[in-house]
């Protein structure tokens, strides 16, 4: 068996935040439906419009890459969209919910900064130059929705729940 390179981690990290990506695109409507915060519905609402280029973005790496799209399961994210169903569930009709909502989103976000920033590195070490353009534009994405929920935790949500 050939030994595994840089580039076959590449294609299987890839194959797996397509995979997460596609899985968050079912879950934001849910966590949509669920925040009693207009300004939190609004936020998750805009992130799947984010995230249906982000997918886009991904596809567009596949063909430079020569490869079909494919995802490979991805037990984190898995995990992690279980966890905010279990929130959604557990603390329904509660003042606490939307906070739970925003770490659970939180929580995605931060694996998704987690696996583009490792991809940027990754196709600029591979050469992989408008891969590493597509890998920065989500990343910044990500990154500014992260902080449009750490505001909206510490300015609302998380004061509502502690009431």
């Amino acid at each position: 068996m050939a030994e595994k390179q840089l580039d076959d981690l590449f294609l299987d990290t890839l194959k797996d935040i397509y995979y997460a990506e596609r899985q968050i695109l079912k879950a934001l409507p849910k966590m949509a439906k669920a925040a009693t915060s207009d300004e939190l519905k609004a936020s998750f609402e805009q992130h799947r419009a984010e995230t249906e280029v982000h997918v886009e973005r991904l596809e567009k790496v596949f063909e430079l890459l020569g490869k079909a799209p494919r995802g490979k399961t991805c037990d984190a994210i898995l995990g992690i969209i279980e966890e905010g169903k279990d929130i959604m569930d557990e603390f329904k009709g509660t003042q606490a919910l939307d906070a739970g909502l925003v770490s659970a989103a939180q929580a995605v976000e931060h694996y998704e900064m987690a696996r583009y920033g490792t991809l940027a590195t990754w196709a600029k070490q591979l050469g992989h130059t408008e891969a590493l353009e597509l890998f920065l534009a989500t990343l910044k994405e990500e990154e500014a929705t992260d902080e449009k929920l750490t505001k909206l935790a510490k300015t609302a949500v998380n004061l509502k729940a502690a009431a």
